[in-house]
């Protein structure tokens, strides 16, 4: 039997609202990012058998795993066109991934439920119909904790690391620049200092030193303007925990997002 076909993980900039959706209010503004979401089916070294989506619109006070054969949609951005809550992303869920996810993780002692009623938020939908537009590959979401401790969260995803070796593509989907009060010229030095210290400590350093500096990460240079509240970086978290030893690489890079805003993605392994 051959050896199992490792898949790595993400950590995923996902974009501002429902923005595929959207082509003709925003022009080619998402063009790179779009690109990058078609394109990245074709480099992973196995199509994935499921996938599991950390998503930084789903935080709960214990550990909740969405369990539903068909999840729903849930519309949770505001004042966008009426078109773009009509949407939808009619992949599976799978109650098998879910209960094992759960295993895992009590396995390393963290408590999670399984919550068959959860449907799809935007980080969850919105790459995902761009990377998998035929809505066939089952989707299982797993949500943060609301104290959003880092090293948490990296256990968390050393808990979830054997799935890689299952056909599970885990995708940590967030933003790595998310304030929304400063999406212009006034969030373009920050958010390029805050890039810079990420790539540097995702892309060059070894995993202890990665892991450090991530438990830090406020300390960074542009860090708590970029993150003035870090709902969309924890994903991030748990994405570098699943890496393990893998180093990462910066996959989608903009230095001019919204004209302005630097963000980037991340792949380990």
């Amino acid at each position: 039997m051959p050896a199992p076909i490792r898949l790595p993980t993400y950590f995923i900039s996902h974009g501002g609202g429902p923005w595929p959706w959207m082509e003709r209010e925003l022009g080619d503004q998402y063009r790179v990012l779009r690109t990058f979401l078609q394109d990245l089916p074709g480099t992973l070294p196995d199509a994935p058998k499921a996938i599991l989506v950390i998503t930084g619109h789903w935080e709960t006070e214990t550990l909740r795993i969405s369990a539903g054969e068909r999840p729903g949609m849930i519309y949770d951005y505001y004042n966008f066109p009426p078109h773009t809550y009509e949407v939808s992303y009619p992949a599976p869920g799978d109650p098998t991934l879910a209960s094992r996810i759960s295993t895992l993780l009590e396995q390393s002692g963290f408590n999670a439920q399984l919550d068959p009623e959860r449907g799809f938020d935007h980080g969850t939908f919105v790459p995902l119909s761009v990377m998998y537009p035929e809505a066939k590959v089952p989707v299982v979401m797993l949500s943060m904790l609301n104290h959003r401790d880092p090293a948490t969260h990296m256990a968390l995803g050393q808990a979830l690391a054997p799935l890689r070796d299952e056909g599970v593509l885990i995708i940590g989907s967030g933003l790595s620049y998310h304030n929304l009060r400063l999406m212009n010229q006034a969030g373009a030095e920050p958010s390029r200092q805050f890039d810079d210290w990420l790539q540097d400590t995702l892309t060059q350093q070894d995993t202890n030193t990665r892991m450090e500096r991530l438990q830090h990460w406020s300390q960074a240079p542009g860090a708590r303007i970029a993150h003035a509240e870090e709902d969309h970086l924890v994903p991030l978290f748990v994405a570098a925990g699943a890496a393990e030893e893998d180093r990462g690489e910066c996959v989608h890079h903009e230095p001019d997002f919204f004209g302005h805003i630097t963000v980037s993605s991340f792949r380990f392994g």
